[in-house]
Parts: structure tokens; C-alpha cells; sequence
């Protein structure tokens, strides 16, 4: 019983880095929060905080609805889930080698400034496009969708303990999500374009590996199939 348990936390933990830090790169709050800045504009602190809890709670709902339906989809379609990992595995390495590889482009504080809103234009646009696709563009997607087919190729206790540990993590960025949009203008200002560049260049590194990891990981299953026919 202790070593299931044991085991179970371990699956947990696995699966709550793996999701946690695919999902990170391509959520990217900080870049993000850029994009919020210019279109919400100089607003009171309040209204970037109810915003930024909106944006997050949607987020954590939108990320769940895709986990959960993410293997009937396939099953819809009559997709693998090796193939859907072979294939989100390679999206997410080239998302990985485009962000090491992306110049910098530097944000004008008049740009910033320009788009100045009421808080009641700005709720207009939490859904769309703060949420979508600010926060969760097409590329979140397939991530999500590849997390989802990796963590049900087990048991069923096995499967339930790593979507929960995939779950966990998007709950967690959530939390990111909201502290990075609520002060995002402090953070801005706080923030040197030197160290968001190296921040940046760290994350792209991980995404790129976890990708090459979850293509390998697709590919192996594969051949397995292929052998044992």
C-alpha cells in the first residue's frame, strides 16, 4: 500500500512538471501580459486584479474542458495517441527552436499607453481575446491535447492520478497567469528587457526538450505496435 501510494505521488509529481512546463512556454504570461498592457491601457490597479482573476478562472475552465474531451476527440477522429504524441511532440520542439531563435522585439511605452480603456470596455474583452487567444492560442491547444493522449496510454488508476497531476499544473499556471496579468505594470517596469530576454530563452530550451521527449516517447510506441504485428 505505501509503495502505491509512493508510486501514485511520483506519477502525480511527473505529470504536474511535465504539463507545468509545456504549458508555461506556450501560455507565456509575461509575453502576454505584454499584449494585456496594450489593450487595457493605463487602468486603475483594481481593474487589472478583476481582470486578471477572470482571465484566470476562465483559463482553468477552458484547459479542463480540452483535457477532458482531448482523448474523445480522438476517438472521434481516429487519431492514436502515439501519433498525437508524435506530432504535438514535434509542434512543441518547433515552438522550442522558434522562441531561441525569435529577435527581440522591444516594447514602446507609447505603444503601451496608447490603448487606454474604461473598465467596462475591458470586460468586454475578457473572454475575447484576453483569454482567447491571448492567454490560449491554437498552439496551447495541441499541448493540451498531447498532454491529455500522454497521460492515458496506463491503468486506469494510473490514468486518473496523471490527469490529475496535468489538471494540477494548469491550476497553477492559472495562479501564474492571474499574479502576472493583476501587476503587469509593475512587473514591466521592474523587469529589464536583458533578463526577460535570458528568462525567455531558458523556457524555449525546456520546451524544445520536452518536445524531442514526447516525440521519442510517441515514436517508440509505435514501432512497438509495428514489431509486435
Amino acid at each position: 500500500m505505501l509503495w502505491r501510494s509512493m508510486a501514485s505521488v511520483a506519477l502525480f509529481s511527473k505529470y504536474f512538471v511535465l504539463s507545468f512546463s509545456a504549458l508555461l512556454p506556450v501560455v507565456n504570461p509575461f509575453g502576454s501580459a505584454l499584449m494585456m498592457l496594450g489593450l487595457v491601457g493605463n487602468a486603475p490597479a483594481p481593474v487589472y486584479r478583476d481582470l486578471a482573476r477572470k482571465i484566470a478562472i476562465r483559463t482553468t475552465l477552458f484547459f479542463a474542458v480540452i483535457e477532458l474531451v482531448g482523448a474523445a476527440l480522438l476517438t472521434f477522429f481516429g487519431i492514436s495517441l502515439p501519433v498525437v504524441q508524435v506530432a504535438g511532440g514535434l509542434v512543441l520542439a518547433s515552438m522550442g527552436w522558434s522562441l531561441l531563435n525569435q529577435q527581440d522585439a522591444p516594447t514602446s511605452p507609447a505603444q503601451t499607453d496608447a490603448a487606454g480603456t474604461s473598465s467596462e470596455a475591458a470586460e468586454e474583452k475578457v473572454f475575447y481575446p484576453l483569454t482567447f487567444p491571448i492567454t490560449i492560442g491554437p498552439g496551447c491547444i495541441v499541448v493540451m491535447l498531447t498532454l491529455s493522449a500522454h497521460a492515458s496510454v496506463k491503468s486506469i488508476v494510473d490514468d486518473v492520478v496523471a490527469h490529475l497531476g496535468v489538471f494540477g499544473a494548469v491550476i497553477a499556471l492559472s495562479v501564474v497567469v492571474y499574479y502576472t496579468y493583476a501587476y503587469a505594470p509593475k512587473i514591466t517596469e521592474r523587469v529589464s528587457p536583458q533578463t526577460a530576454h535570458g528568462i525567455l530563452r531558458v523556457i524555449a530550451f525546456v520546451l524544445l526538450c520536452i518536445g524531442v521527449q514526447i516525440t521519442a516517447n510517441g515514436v517508440q510506441e509505435i514501432v512497438k505496435k509495428v514489431l509486435t504485428h
